[in-house]
C-alpha cells in the first residue's frame, strides 16, 4: 500500500473548507445582479435552468453592446434556441468581421453533457470579470471568445437531483444525453443530431483556432482536481503539435500556480476500479471533440474537472482554465494561426501519402507519482465483486504505471486524386459531407469502364448491439484496381483540400469513425440472393469436372480448415462464390478511390 508523505498531512476536508470560503461569497459584490448567476447567488449550491442562460446572454449584450453579441445558432429538437455569445473588443463580433480583422477565435462550449455543467457557470463568471478588466486584462482586444454556455439544451432541462450520482453538486443538474438520446460527444464525426449539425455550422462560419470542451469527469477518488488534454499533440499535423503542447503546458502551468493539481491525461484506470493498474494516455477517435478537430488542423482541449470535488471548487478551477486559455490565445494566437494555415496547405498535398487514421498506446509504461487517497479492496457483500473504498482523510502518493507512448495503429495511403461516390449513394454521403463543409462536386457524365480502386471485404462483422442508434460494422480487406461502370451523378471528393484528413476519416472503411463503421452501408454487406443446396450440389460437381485444379484447391481447403470442412453451407459456398450467379457486389464497399480527377 502506498505511503503517506509529510507534505500531505493537512486534511483535505480542511483544504476544501478553505476553498469553499474563497469561491462562495455571501453575496455578489455588485448590487445589480443582472449579470450574476443562480450559482453565485446560491453560494454555488444550485445551477440555473436554461431560461437563465437565455436571460444572461441578452443581459451581457445589453450591458456591453460594444463587446458582446448574443445570437441563436440553432434550435433543439424540443424547440429551444441554442445560444452563443461572441465576446471581443477587437470590433469583430461576426464571422466576417473576425476574418477581416485577422484575430484568432477561441470557441468554448459548456454542457455537451448537460449534467456536467461547470463550464456554463464558470463561463459567465469569467465573462463578467474579463469584461470588467479584473481578469485576463487586454485579451479581448486580441481575440474573439465564442462561448456556447449549454450545447445540449434539451438535456440541460431534463433536471434532477441524481442525474450525476457520482458527482458532488450542484443540487440538481441536467442529463447526459439529448432529447433524442444522442450523446453529443460521440457525434462529431457522424453528425446525426440537429444539435451537432448546428455546432458544425457554427464552427465552419467562425473557423475557431481552438475549441475548448468543458466537462466534469467520472472516476475514482483522488486529490488531482482537473485534467487537460490537447490535440494535435500525439496526432495530426506534425508541425501543429508544437502549438498543441504549448497550449496544454501553458494552461497546466497556470493552474498549478493557482494551487490546482492538473493532469495531462484523462485519469481513468486501465482496469476499472483498480488504482494499481495505473493510467493510459491516448488519442480519441473523431466521434469525440479532441479526436475531431485535429482532422481539421485546429487545436482542441478537453477540460475535465474531477466530479468528486465540490461544485464551487470545480467552477472556480474551470473559471481559472477559461482565463488561462484566453491569455494563452491572446499571447500566441497569431503565431498559431500561421501554423494552422500552413497545416491546411500541407493537408491539401496529402494525396498518395501515408496518413494515420487510428492510434494505440504502447504497453511499455513508466512509473509516476499520483496523488490519491488511502484505499482498501475487498469483496462486496452487496454485489459480490471486488471493490475499492477510499479514505479521503488520508492522502497518499500512489506509485503507478502510466502508459503514454502513442503510435499509429492504422495507416492508409491517401488516394492520389480522391473518392468517387456512385450516384446510388450520393445523397446519403453528400448530407454527411455537407455537415462538415467538405468540398465535393457532381460528375455530370457517365464513366463507363472507369479505372478505379475498390475495397472488397475479405471478412466483416456486425456489432451485436447498437451504439448511438447504429449497428456498427468492422471490415477487413484492401483496395485493388478494377474497372467499373459509374453512372452520371456520382460525387467526386478531392483529397486536395484542407480537410483531407477528415475526408479520409469518413470515407476510409476501416477508420474507427468512418461512415461505414457507423453502419451507413450495412445493406451492402448483407447477402440478398442464395443458391439452393440441391442446385449448389449439381453446380459443384459440374465445376469440379470442368475446371482443372479446382479439386486440388478444394481438397487443400478441407485439409487445412477443419471449421470449413465441418460446415456444409461453407463447402457449397466455396463453389457458389466462383460461379457467375454469385453477387459480385456483396461486401463491395460502395465508394471508390481514383488516381485522377474525373
Amino acid at each position: 500500500m502506498p505511503t503517506r508523505p509529510a507534505l500531505l498531512r493537512r486534511s483535505p476536508l480542511a483544504l476544501l473548507a478553505a476553498l469553499l470560503l474563497a469561491v462562495s461569497p455571501a453575496a455578489p459584490a455588485r448590487a445589480d445582479t443582472a449579470l450574476t448567476t443562480v450559482a453565485e447567488r446560491s453560494g454555488f449550491v444550485e445551477t440555473g435552468r436554461y431560461a437563465e442562460t437565455i436571460a444572461l446572454c441578452d443581459a451581457f449584450a445589453r450591458a456591453h453592446p460594444d463587446a458582446v453579441r448574443c445570437f441563436d445558432f440553432g434550435t433543439s429538437p424540443e424547440g429551444r434556441p441554442m445560444k452563443a455569445m461572441a465576446i471581443s473588443r477587437s470590433g469583430a463580433l461576426t464571422p466576417e468581421a473576425a476574418r477581416e480583422a485577422g484575430v484568432p477565435v477561441v470557441l468554448m462550449q459548456g454542457g455537451i453533457h448537460a449534467g456536467e455543467i461547470d463550464g456554463k457557470d464558470a463561463g459567465f463568471l469569467a465573462m463578467r470579470e474579463v469584461l470588467d478588466g479584473t481578469a485576463a486584462a487586454g485579451t479581448l482586444e486580441r481575440l474573439v471568445w465564442l462561448f456556447v454556455p449549454v450545447f445540449s439544451v434539451d438535456g440541460h432541462e431534463r433536471f434532477g437531483a441524481w442525474n450525476r450520482p457520482n458527482q458532488r453538486g450542484p443540487r440538481e443538474m441536467g442529463w447526459r444525453t439529448t432529447a433524442q438520446n444522442y450523446n453529443l460527444n460521440r457525434d462529431y464525426a457522424k453528425a446525426d443530431s440537429p444539435e451537432m449539425q448546428a455546432m458544425l455550422a457554427l464552427v465552419e462560419a467562425w473557423d475557431p483556432l481552438a475549441v475548448i470542451d468543458l466537462h466534469a469527469t467520472n472516476g475514482a477518488q483522488f486529490e488531482h482536481d482537473i485534467s487537460i488534454q490537447v490535440e494535435p499533440l500525439h496526432a495530426g499535423d506534425d508541425a501543429l503539435r508544437a502549438a498543441g503542447r504549448q497550449l496544454r503546458d501553458g494552461v497546466i502551468a497556470d493552474l498549478a500556480a493557482q494551487g490546482s493539481m492538473p493532469l495531462p491525461f484523462y485519469p481513468s484506470f486501465v482496469r476499472a476500479d483498480d488504482p494499481s493498474s495505473g493510467f493510459e494516455d491516448g488519442v480519441s477517435p473523431p466521434r469525440f471533440s479532441t479526436g475531431y478537430f485535429l482532422l481539421r488542423n485546429r487545436l482542441s482541449m478537453l477540460v475535465e474537472t474531477h466530479s468528486w470535488k465540490a461544485y464551487p471548487v470545480r467552477v472556480r478551477i474551470t473559471r481559472n482554465t477559461i482565463v488561462s486559455v484566453l491569455e494563452q490565445v491572446a499571447a500566441h494566437g497569431q503565431a498559431w494561426r500561421d501554423l494552422v494555415r500552413a497545416a491546411d496547405a500541407r493537408a491539401s498535398t496529402l494525396g498518395g501519402q501515408p496518413v494515420p487514421l487510428d492510434y494505440r498506446t504502447r504497453d511499455d509504461a513508466r512509473d509516476v507519482d499520483f496523488r490519491g487517497y488511502a484505499y482498501t479492496r475487498a469483496r462486496s457483500e452487496v454485489s459480490g465483486a471486488l471493490m475499492t473504498r477510499y479514505d479521503e482523510t488520508t492522502p497518499e502518493i500512489w506509485r503507478v504505471p502510466l502508459r503514454d507512448v502513442v503510435e499509429p495503429s492504422l495507416i492508409v495511403d491517401a488516394p492520389r486524386a480522391g473518392y468517387l461516390v456512385p450516384p446510388a449513394q450520393a445523397a446519403l454521403v453528400a448530407a454527411r459531407l455537407d455537415a462538415h463543409a467538405i468540398a465535393y462536386r457532381t460528375v455530370e457524365a457517365a464513366m463507363p469502364g472507369a479505372d478505379v480502386q475498390v475495397f472488397r471485404a475479405d471478412s466483416h462483422a456486425l456489432a451485436s448491439t447498437s451504439v448511438e442508434g447504429h449497428q456498427r460494422l468492422s471490415v477487413d480487406g484492401h483496395w485493388r484496381g478494377e474497372r467499373r461502370d459509374v453512372p452520371a451523378g456520382a460525387l467526386f471528393v478531392p483529397i486536395a483540400q484542407p480537410k483531407a484528413r477528415l475526408v479520409m476519416a469518413l470515407l476510409e472503411p476501416q477508420a474507427p469513425d468512418a461512415l461505414a463503421a457507423w453502419g451507413l452501408f450495412n445493406n451492402h454487406f448483407e447477402r440478398k440472393e442464395y443458391m439452393e443446396a440441391y442446385v449448389a450440389e449439381d453446380v459443384a460437381r459440374r465445376m469440379l469436372a470442368e475446371e482443372p485444379g479446382l479439386q486440388a484447391e478444394f481438397d487443400r481447403r478441407l485439409g487445412e480448415d477443419p471449421v470449413f470442412a465441418a460446415d456444409p453451407r461453407a463447402r457449397l459456398d466455396f463453389f457458389y462464390r466462383r460461379h457467375s450467379a454469385w453477387d459480385e457486389r456483396f461486401a463491395l464497399y460502395p465508394v471508390y478511390r481514383v488516381d485522377a480527377a474525373p
